[in-house]
């Protein structure tokens, strides 16, 4: 596990921008109907903004509170421009975009205080910056 947490925290940013772009193509493509997929939609709004989080909450760049309120900001644009390409915006979304954010954020720490620090028996460690 601790390999894979480091892997993302070394390839952040290209993990980051691939699952932006999914979650925009998937966003903002025309459908008729809603894919037939277990579970309800919000929950899939969580879950996405929740994987879109991690990696910057795991690596936490200088900038990476910014960088989770620019990511529900953009969930909010997309909300907007959804019914403009036959989709249905809805602000409910934009409250499971944001509840995934927060939640990826606190699944980071709990991985890093689980899996990355507990190996340093007592030394204080520090963001990479």
């Amino acid at each position: 596990m601790k390999q894979i947490l480091n892997m993302v925290r070394s390839h952040w940013v290209v993990i980051t921008i691939l699952i932006l772009s999914v979650i925009t193509v998937l966003s903002l493509w025309p459908l008729e109907t809603l894919p037939n997929a277990p579970g309800s939609d919000k929950l899939h709004h969580f879950i996405a903004y929740g994987f879109l989080a991690l990696p910057v909450a795991l690596r936490k760049p200088r900038c990476w509170s910014v960088l989770c309120m620019l990511f529900i900001a953009y969930s909010g644009l997309i909300e907007l421009v959804q019914p403009y390409v036959n989709r249905y915006g809805e602000w409910k979304d934009m409250l499971a975009n944001s509840s995934g954010t927060v939640c990826g954020v606190v699944t980071a720490g709990i991985l890093q205080y689980l899996f990355l620090r507990s190996n340093n028996r007592g030394r204080k460690t520090v963001p990479e910056r």
